[in-house]
């Protein structure tokens, strides 16, 4: 359940990663409201979006 590859992290322009960066953080505060609702359908979810986030904080691209 990749959100999204560490090639592809490499690979991409810093302006498409900050874009990704704050995409997936909007998703996770949705989930983490689904969550203390308990309406939450996949908590694994969470985990990889953090996860996937955790990851673009960690590259530095050269461009």
């Amino acid at each position: 359940m990749a959100i999204i590859r560490m090639s592809e992290i490499q690979k991409a322009p810093k302006s498409e990663l900050e874009a990704k960066k704050k995409e997936l953080c909007k998703e996770l505060m949705k989930l983490s409201a689904q969550k203390y609702t308990g309406t939450l359908a996949s908590p694994g979810k969470v985990k990889a979006i953090k996860r996937a986030i955790a990851m673009i904080n960690t590259v530095k691209p050269k461009a």
